[in-house]
Formats: structure tokens, C-alpha cells, sequence
């Protein structure tokens, strides 16, 4: 435990100095203490499935909206519609792969129209058994569906575990081959891909931050975009309103002590050479954020997570 409290007190200090604002709050696990620059909310779980514990959880069932992390459900429930026999068409691999290896929006708008919208995350809930998940109250917007970190850890778990194999390895697959830049020109290398080291598979999530990253800082190498989906394109989506969030100026709920206002940003997935681990952390920050500021703290403070799992 002496040497968690060495590993703790140094990237506090990192931490700290990637803030950019006053104040902070000391959130206490029971492996010691972690801070958060004020202003922020987060949830988070450290899993380790060697053990089946828990071994780090803050606001473990706290809800936030999932942004893209609901794209893990939307894949699972892909695959279990259409049983492990199934022999995915082109025309949907096309559309499934970048949406968990560079977070695609049209394709997951397309996914949850095509295979029934908020009865996606209904049928999820029920299979796995989660508890703080919850749909968008806008069958629209995706990207409000309420999660918890807690949660995430039970779909990791049951895809790693429970799921049928070949579902298994089709989402891990394209979850280690997650790009650098995601779709819409973020870079969604913060988290995880920058606080961990390989081998792992991430799904990231951020909602809040604009269509896209301002002129000239676009994430490079560009991702190619994918096809527009098979019946449907981004101009029949974009007027049914289906998407991660709601409209710039539109008011819209995500349900009980969802924040739908504040910048969120997750960063999720499964670590190690045998998914040893899996890592959850769900922030919410100030409107005023930026995307290299926000990226910056929950790399930070994945940081400090991952090093004080290291000696539990």
C-alpha cells in the first residue's frame, strides 16, 4: 500500500498541473486518495476479472449520457438478433466496423433506426442485467442513453464472458483496432490509448464538444469515411433528427439526473494480455472545456487509476 501512495501522490501532482482551473476535489477509494480538478464529475471502476473485484469505484452507479459508448449495445444486440451463424453482409460490415473502430455516428444512426431504436438499449438491459441503464427520453438521440460505470463493467463482462464467442470476437477485434482519430476529426487517443499501455480494446465516448474540432485541429491521419449505409443516407438520418445529441439551441432531457448540458467525455474498454482488466472512467466538465483540456485531465486521471491497480 506504501508504494499505491507514492504511485497516488505523483500523478496527483501530474494531474493537478493539466487542470487549468481552481480547486480541486479528493475523492477517497479505498486504496487511497484521487484528485479531480473542480468542476469535473466522474464516475469510475477499475475491475479486475482475475479476482472479480472491484479493486478502485467512484459514483460506480452515477448515470451519465453514454455518448458513443452506447455503440457497445448497439453492436451486441446486432449480433444477438441475428444469432452466430449469421454471416454479417458487406453492406452492415461496413457500417459496424468504423462505428467501434473510429466511433461512427451515421453508422450507429443507422443501426439504431434499422434495428428499432430505444428497444436496443430495452432488450440490452434485460439480457445483461443492468441496473443504471437507461434509454434516451428522445428516441432520436442515442448519445442521451443513461449509463453508469458500473454498467459498462457488466457489458464488458458479459461480452468477454457470456456472450457467444464469435460475438465476443468480433467486438474485441475491432475494439483493438481503434483508431486514432475518430470519424467526426476528434482524436480519441486520450484516455486508455494514452494512460495504458497494450495490449487493449477501447470504446470511447464525448458529447458536447461540436460536429467536429475546430479549423486546424483536426485529428491527422484522416480515417476514410465509410459508404453511406444501405437504404438510408446521412441526409434521410440527419431528418429523422437520429443522433448523438440533440440539435445546437434544441432542448432535450436524458432522462433522471442525466446532465445533458456539460462536455462529456468516457473512456472505456478492457486491458491487459488476457482482458485482465477492465477500466471505466465517465467525466463531465465545464461548457467552456476544451478538447485538448478535457483529454489532457481524464488521461491524467486514468493514469492515476491504472498505477494504483497496478499494486491491489
Amino acid at each position: 500500500m506504501w508504494a499505491a501512495a507514492v504511485a497516488v501522490t505523483s500523478s496527483v501532482a501530474a494531474l493537478a498541473a493539466t487542470s487549468g482551473v481552481a480547486g480541486a476535489e479528493t475523492l477517497n477509494t479505498a486504496a487511497g486518495a484521487v484528485t479531480v480538478p473542480d468542476g469535473i464529475s466522474t464516475g469510475f471502476v477499475v475491475y479486475d476479472r482475475d479476482t472479480g473485484d472491484s479493486t478502485l469505484s467512484y459514483n460506480a452507479h452515477k448515470q451519465f449520457r453514454s455518448a458513443s459508448v452506447v455503440k457497445l449495445l448497439i453492436a451486441l444486440d446486432y449480433l444477438e438478433s441475428h444469432g452466430p451463424d449469421w454471416q454479417i453482409p458487406q453492406h452492415d460490415l461496413e457500417q459496424l466496423q468504423p462505428m467501434l473502430r473510429s466511433s461512427d455516428d451515421t453508422a450507429a444512426s443507422w443501426l439504431w433506426v434499422k434495428d428499432g431504436w430505444e428497444t436496443i438499449v430495452q432488450r440490452m438491459i434485460a439480457k445483461i442485467g443492468l441496473t443504471d441503464t437507461a434509454p434516451p427520453a428522445d428516441r432520436g438521440i442515442w448519445g442521451y442513453t443513461a449509463i453508469s460505470a458500473a454498467d459498462v463493467v457488466k457489458i464488458y463482462n458479459y461480452i468477454l464472458d457470456r456472450a457467444d464467442p464469435r460475438y465476443r470476437d468480433f467486438i474485441m477485434s475491432n475494439l483493438r483496432q481503434s483508431t486514432k482519430c475518430g470519424d467526426d476529426g476528434f482524436d480519441q487517443s486520450f484516455g486508455i490509448p494514452s494512460a495504458v499501455p497494450r495490449p487493449w480494446g477501447v470504446k470511447q465516448g464525448w458529447s458536447g464538444f461540436g460536429d467536429g474540432p475546430a479549423a486546424g485541429h483536426e485529428c491527422s491521419p484522416a480515417n476514410p469515411v465509410p459508404p453511406d449505409p444501405d437504404g438510408a443516407d446521412a441526409r434521410t438520418l440527419a431528418a429523422m433528427r437520429v443522433g448523438a445529441e440533440a440539435p445546437a439551441g434544441a432542448a432535450a432531457t436524458g432522462g433522471p439526473d442525466i446532465d445533458t448540458t456539460r462536455r462529456a467525455m468516457h473512456t472505456t474498454g478492457a486491458v491487459g494480455p488476457h482482458d485482465n482488466k477492465i477500466v471505466v472512467v465517465l467525466t463531465l466538465e465545464p461548457v467552456d472545456t476544451t478538447w485538448e483540456t478535457s483529454a489532457a485531465r481524464i488521461t491524467a486521471l486514468t493514469s492515476v487509476l491504472y498505477d494504483i491497480s497496478q499494486y491491489l
